[in-house]
């Protein structure tokens, strides 16, 4: 499917994860879309990953950014319109599951909302001029821990408590400018910092099999492909009367009837 995006200003922060990353994975199908990704992230990976994305054809920008430094936002935002002249689409990708709980210091739950929350906060409200001249979008990546709480990381549940609520806020704000806004929530995907954080433990293939057995639909875990296609399809036209919402990619892991688990 042509979804439009052909030539489309696009910023991902939260770009420069992992190869299979959410946000790297996000990049590349824009790339096969045609359109133009900008990746905004503080590791220099994301140098690299755009030079391979030129090497192929695809128009593509790297802007090294601390997205919590609003100083740096704003420089990252008046490159990318200095190059392009325009942004169409903005997908705020960062996330970070800290392990901030209550025995953390006020500092460590501060700081975990300023990354977590506070990075969405800024790359919009710097993005926000160029987005009304072009009538963009704008998507948030969230979590259901959200939702449905996990246990010792209070400072990314609250924050991504948040951009769900930001994320209605915007669309009820930004509704005079046609202007849409919407989130992904996202379940148990098997990225690699998922990966990472099973090695961690003294039978991660135990944790790894309990952890499926928990999604109902095919007891498996999603797919980064699967988050970054919705989320194309989110940020195109063929979503054109769709804001506000918050588009659940589970597998039906947080609304559907335990009951549907079967014992492996």
């Amino acid at each position: 499917m042509d979804l439009g995006l052909k030539g489309k200003v696009v910023v991902v922060s939260g770009s420069a994860g992992k190869e299979g990353s959410i946000g790297v994975t996000i990049i590349n199908r824009l790339a096969a879309e045609g359109a133009i990704p900008v990746l905004l992230d503080h590791n220099e990976r994301g140098a690299a990953y755009a030079d391979i994305l030129k090497a192929n054809g695809t128009n593509a920008l790297f802007c090294k950014t601390d997205v919590t430094d609003a100083k740096q936002v704003e420089a990252a935002v008046d490159k990318i319109i200095q190059k392009y002249g325009c942004i169409d689409i903005v997908i705020n990708n960062v996330g970070l599951n800290d392990g901030v709980g209550l025995d953390a210091s006020y500092e460590e739950f501060i700081n975990s909302l300023k990354l977590n929350l506070g990075s969405y906060f800024l790359l919009v409200k710097y993005v926000l001029p160029h987005l009304k001249n072009s009538k963009g979008n704008i998507l948030n990546i969230g979590s259901k821990v959200a939702l449905t709480g996990q246990g010792g990381t209070s400072g990314y549940a609250a924050a991504k408590g948040g951009v769900l609520a930001l994320t209605r806020e915007w669309a009820v704000d930004l509704i005079q400018y046609g202007i849409r806004s919407n989130a992904i929530i996202v379940a148990e995907s098997y990225t690699p910092a998922y990966d990472d954080w099973l090695k961690t433990l003294p039978d991660g293939d135990a944790a790894l099999a309990k952890i499926k057995k928990n999604i109902p639909f095919e007891v498996r875990m999603t797919r980064p492909e699967e988050i970054a296609d919705t989320a194309l399809f989110i940020i195109s036209n063929k979503s054109s009367h769709t804001t506000g919402q918050f588009v659940f990619v589970d597998g039906g892991y947080v609304h559907l009837d335990r009951a549907l688990i079967n014992d492996l």
